[in-house]
């Protein structure tokens, strides 16, 4: 996989988990927890976005 398709990829996920966390939170149904666990998941994938990003590229 390129690394631009893999940044892609990642970028999904990061916005389908935002997606997933702003319907958690809509529905007192939810479990705290559960939500945390989304923000966790979320933070996980913005730093592997950032590490990818700032890693230098091969020339």
């Amino acid at each position: 996989m390129s690394l631009a398709s893999h940044l892609d990829e990642l970028q999904r996920k990061h916005g389908d988990i935002e997606r997933e966390i702003d319907d958690a939170m809509n529905h007192p149904s939810v479990d705290d927890l559960e939500i945390v666990n989304l923000k966790r998941r979320k933070l996980a994938i913005k730093d592997e976005i950032e590490k990818l990003k700032a890693k230098p590229t091969a020339h």
